[in-house]
């Protein structure tokens, strides 16, 4: 009896340290319900959000009428020069993985909405970072007020790979306890 409170106790400790390791990764839709367009004001959508590595920031937009261009630099971003983009995305429906730490910068590839403020440039904090800054903004022309769109957590793998962890060690200690399955 004694063992088996022993692992109770050390199962709930490794799961309870397992959650306080992992961070979520949240789900970020560009410009809440309207998605990206050109009557989205997409400063008033990314104020006082916080965008971490591992987050995932969706773009949705009509791929006939848009597509958006990730630039280099912020020079680039604010005189609107689509003339060398990293990256162009055209399909409608974009999740882009934000892998690192730094800003990153996307507009309209159409010059005329750029310039109307349909950009977004986002700094990539670590994942322990305070949130107390405001770090993801836009210069936006738009007067349109958005309600935000929720911001949709997901474990991320780390938590899985946490909790198999530490389901291995119990599963470990416990056979060498002699407690076999």
């Amino acid at each position: 009896m004694e063992k088996m409170l022993l692992v109770l106790v050390v199962v709930m400790a490794a799961m309870s340290l397992g959650g306080k390791l992992a961070h979520a990764q949240l789900h970020h839709v560009v410009g809440g319900d309207r998605g990206w367009e050109s009557s989205t004001d997409v400063a008033a959508w990314s104020s006082g959000r916080v965008f971490r590595v591992g987050d995932k920031i969706w773009f949705t937009y009509s791929a006939a009428q848009e597509s958006i261009a990730e630039l280099k630099s912020k020079e680039e971003y604010e005189s609107c020069d689509v003339t060398n983009p990293i990256r162009l995305f055209t399909e409608g429906l974009n999740s882009i993985l934000l892998e690192g730490e730094g800003i990153r910068y996307f507009v309209s590839s159409k010059t005329d909405s750029c310039k109307n403020g349909l950009k977004l440039h986002v700094e990539v904090m670590p994942q322990g970072a305070p949130e107390a800054k405001n770090v993801a903004t836009s210069n936006v022309g738009s007067a349109s007020t958005l309600a935000a769109a929720p911001t949709i957590p997901t474990p991320s793998s780390s938590v899985h790979s946490c909790y198999s962890f530490a389901l291995f060690l119990v599963g470990f200690w416990l056979c060498y306890m002699g407690m076999g399955f």
